[in-house]
């Protein structure tokens, strides 16, 4: 399970960079052709990552129930998000993987609920979940990265 914390780590980094580098306006912009922008897809991967994981194992989720309403599943953006909020996803970012990582090596996850996913794929494990959000969160890192290009 270490290299699939190490690419959770990678993909969060890289969102890092976006929040970094990119402006409050292109955060929030959604180029044409695309249905979210940079902010949504980096809310998305941090809020899926506790719902997947911490959730469908029974155990309390580490962001906002504010924040898992507006990036969850079927979401999209809504209205511009501010600093503040911005500064919120910055600050949970990293953290939750090491969390989980630290969670996981002190063997609180003990239950699941199965769970199929959108592609196909059912979630029989903790482990399944983990490995998964891993795959996810490389999807919106390449639709982060066609983003970019267009704000």
């Amino acid at each position: 399970m270490q290299h699939t914390f190490e690419i959770n780590r990678i993909s969060r980094k890289w969102a890092t960079q976006f929040l970094e580098n990119y402006t409050l306006e292109q955060l929030n912009k959604i180029p044409e052709g695309f249905s979210n922008n940079l902010i949504w897809n980096i809310g998305h991967i941090l809020v899926t990552q506790q719902v997947l994981v911490y959730k469908l194992s029974g155990l309390p989720m580490l962001v906002s129930e504010e924040l898992i309403d507006k990036y969850r599943k079927g979401t999209k953006p809504e209205h511009d998000v501010t600093q503040a909020e911005v500064d919120e996803i910055k600050t949970v970012l990293l953290p939750t993987i090491d969390k989980m990582e630290l969670d996981y090596n002190e063997k609180l996850f003990q239950n699941f609920v199965e769970y199929p996913t959108s592609t196909g794929f059912v979630l029989k494990s903790t482990e399944d979940a983990m490995l998964f959000n891993a795959f996810h969160e490389g999807l919106h890192v390449g639709i982060m990265m066609s983003i970019r290009k267009f704000v």
